[in-house]
């Protein structure tokens, strides 16, 4: 049936006064191409509806304005979209919302898009911050598609803190977000929050969402897997000084495909393992081109610097005292005494090393750790610890109550039943009966028998 934009605009009044949002969120899909054909009417269709009354009305025909911009619109276009999402964000209705999540988060995929192709992604961290608050409503727990688009643009702008509030939380539940929320979202996420992470050195965090990214259950290998599984190691490296290897539940075909195509990283965390400066130094320069290509040279560069580290750091535990012209050639260190002094002194600074450097005698000294593990900072920290260890707890008892009362559970534990089961379980309950019933005798015999003993 033929329909103006007159007769949309009193279909989305009618409805939405009517509260028949699920009629309305049929009625906008069937009429996508009226608003693909009217695009100089959308601004004026905006004007004539209200945003906390026809919300959802006003989120399709934004999604669709949003579609429309494309790398030859202005910028003006998409500073001005961005304003009308902020604006919808504080006003909208919340029911209203939740019939279209997936085409409210497609519209910030397409702002990220848009930002990154201009050069110009910190404009749109805000937003995405504003936008994740109302998918998850609530739920910090909650996993969106607009995670891994906040991500990215901190990424791009190099400014990382703001995602930190989002990517910190442990993540209980998966948005779907009318079935919008794709495998593409979820690795996007966990490789862009790695990359992160690793940009602020928090490598412990970065390991475990690299971990995540390639453990993702697979009948074959992605993009994004193979670059997250790259840095995986790289990390390992940096962090732990060896490989660790990938948890048991990884897909048979990620396995095989890290076999058969990471050759210069599986050598690369060999070669670390030997311990020698030299070899490394000389592999990464025998694959510079691979590591180069695939934008990990800095770190590269710094799985080398961490073999340094470690080589020193194994001399406090075997020498109080030594020259620095030994610590290079018993640390296997590819450096001259004034490189190696800048070395120590910041490792001293970071407290990865406890030492004194005598200038006169050009001499160092190796100190315990003294950490006492008394402080104010360390009971907090355990604190924090418990306190989120309670947390995962509360929450995995709740998802296993929820799970136990599901009627699709029940009704397939119920259906997996057998006779044999059945059978098992009323024996079972025999015995048991029986064996209640034979207790106050048994404990008569032993009291006669303990009486004897006597």
């Amino acid at each position: 049936m033929s329909c103006s934009v007159e007769d949309l605009v009193s279909h989305i009044t009618n409805y939405s006064s009517r509260k028949e949002y699920t009629l309305l969120n049929d009625f906008m899909n069937q009429h996508y191409q009226l608003l693909l054909k009217n695009q100089s009417l959308h601004d004026l269709i905006l004007e004539a509806l209200n945003v906390q009354r026809h919300s959802l009305g006003v989120l399709h025909i934004m999604a669709m304005k949003a579609s429309c911009i494309t790398s030859q619109s202005s910028l003006e276009t998409v500073s001005q979209l961005m304003q009308q999402m902020t604006v919808f964000m504080s006003q909208c209705c919340q029911d209203q919302l939740n019939l279209a999540r997936g085409c409210f988060a497609n519209i910030f995929h397409h702002i990220t898009h848009l930002l990154c192709e201009r050069k110009i992604p910190i404009r749109g961290i805000k937003l995405m911050c504003l936008a994740i608050d109302t998918l998850q409503n609530g739920e910090p727990s909650s996993l969106t598609s607009v995670h891994a688009d906040l991500c990215q643009l901190c990424l791009a702008a190099k400014c990382f803190k703001p995602a930190l509030k989002y990517i910190d939380v442990e993540i209980s539940k998966i948005d779907k977000e009318c079935g919008m929320m794709t495998a593409f979202h979820l690795l996007s996420y966990y490789y862009y929050g790695g990359m992160v992470y690793t940009a602020m050195k928090r490598y412990d965090r970065a390991l475990y969402f690299y971990e995540q990214a390639v453990t993702c259950p697979a009948t074959m290998v992605s993009m994004i897997m193979t670059e997250a599984y790259k840095k995986y190691v790289l990390v390992s490296l940096i962090l732990e000084g060896k490989l660790i290897p990938l948890p048991r539940y990884t897909s048979s075909v990620t396995t095989r495909w890290i076999k058969n195509y990471m050759t210069e990283y599986q050598e690369l965390a060999t070669e670390y393992g030997k311990g020698s400066a030299t070899q490394l130094n000389a592999l990464v320069s025998r694959h510079n081109i691979t590591y180069t290509q695939d934008h990990n040279m800095g770190l590269v560069k710094q799985v080398a610097i961490s073999l340094d580290k470690r080589n020193i750091q194994k001399l406090t535990k075997t020498f109080i005292t030594l020259s620095l012209e030994d610590v290079v050639m018993r640390a296997h260190l590819n450096c001259n005494i004034e490189q190696l002094e800048k070395l120590l002194l910041k490792m001293i600074a970071e407290k990865e090393i406890f030492a004194g450097i005598d200038q006169q005698s050009k001499m160092v000294k190796f100190y315990d750790n003294p950490e006492q593990y008394n402080s104010c900072e360390t009971l907090e920290s355990i604190d924090k610890h418990v306190q989120n260890f309670m947390d995962i707890d509360n929450k995995i008892k709740e998802m296993n109550q929820a799970v136990m009362v599901n009627p699709l559970y029940l009704h397939k534990v119920k259906s997996s039943t057998s006779p044999h089961d059945e059978e098992f379980e009323a024996q079972l309950s025999q015995t048991a009966s029986t064996s209640s019933s034979s207790a106050p005798r048994s404990s008569a015999l032993l009291s006669k028998l303990n009486m004897f003993n006597k």
